[in-house]
């Protein structure tokens, strides 16, 4: 199986400038663990999860003040929609991180994460009698 048969579509995408609690809301309203913060003046493309924002919120930062762009990551690690499933979970392994991006002709066509990935190789849950 292959990450364009994983991924999700809905790629949110957000400004540097925008706060951590803007940015929780909108992930939270799209029920997403991460956005995609485009950035042209640092460089493009980067992406901003749910554990940046809980570290930020558990070194007592404020989320109304602090800036997406100071807890982006911008060392991406991008995905190709013809990856396999084997190679999207190998890099998140070596990588530490829980999501990648997928680029298709240099933008971004989706993410894939840790938890699209599983959907994909557990069968569907199914009733167990009682």
């Amino acid at each position: 199986m292959l990450v364009r048969d994983a991924m999700s579509t809905v790629v949110l995408t957000i400004g540097p400038t925008h706060t951590l609690r803007q940015a929780a809301t909108l992930m939270s309203a799209r029920r997403v663990g991460a956005a995609v913060v485009h950035d042209p003046d640092a460089g493009g493309i980067g992406i901003l999860t749910e554990r940046d924002i809980l570290n930020s919120v558990g070194k007592g930062q404020d989320p109304d003040t602090e800036r997406a762009h100071a807890h982006t990551t911008t060392d991406v690690v991008f995905a190709a929609p013809a990856w396999t499933l084997e190679e999207a979970a190998r890099a998140m392994t070596h990588g530490g991180f829980r999501h990648l991006i997928v680029l298709d002709d240099g933008e971004p066509a989706g993410i894939v994460s840790v938890r699209d990935i599983i959907r994909c190789w557990v069968p569907t849950r199914q009733q167990v009698p009682a």
